[in-house]
């Protein structure tokens, strides 16, 4: 009996659709990213990118548990001497929820080319119109 390896052309790709309304920030990532890697199909290949898509909606209603909201900081540097800078997500999630959705998907996907491809497959949208209704997408409970 031979393992079963994917090949390029073997692979389809579905479309799914997650509500990220009242569900906590990590479960919404850690489906997303599961689904991107595609550890939910059975011809699953941890060296083989045969990952689906996903579409996150309402990622403004997003829940963060404890004082994440108040405490919790995302840090950038800018490249110049002294310049970090740091920004609650409280901030973030008024002004860019689709961006704290985004950093914590894209920390749960591995950091080589397979990881950078799965999230080009991701969509995240503030509110619950997404511009994915012509490829009918699935729904995906968390």
């Amino acid at each position: 009996m031979s393992t079963y390896m994917p090949k390029a052309g073997d692979i389809t790709r579905k479309w799914y659709v997650i509500d990220a309304e009242g569900k906590t920030l990590g479960k919404v990532a850690a489906a997303a990213a599961s689904i991107l890697r595609g550890k939910h199909k059975t011809t699953f290949a941890p060296h083989a990118d045969c990952g689906d898509n996903v579409v996150i909606i309402n990622a403004a209603k997003v829940v963060l548990t404890g004082k994440k909201l108040q405490q919790k900081k995302y840090y950038r540097h800018t490249g110049y001497i002294g310049h970090l800078k740091e920004v609650s997500y409280a901030t973030l999630m008024r002004t860019k929820p689709e961006f704290v959705v985004e950093k914590a998907v894209k920390g749960m996907l591995p950091n080589n080319v397979i990881g950078r491809n799965a999230a080009r497959r991701l969509r995240v949208y503030r509110d619950a119109n997404h511009k994915q209704t012509a490829q009918k997408p699935e729904v995906w409970t968390v």
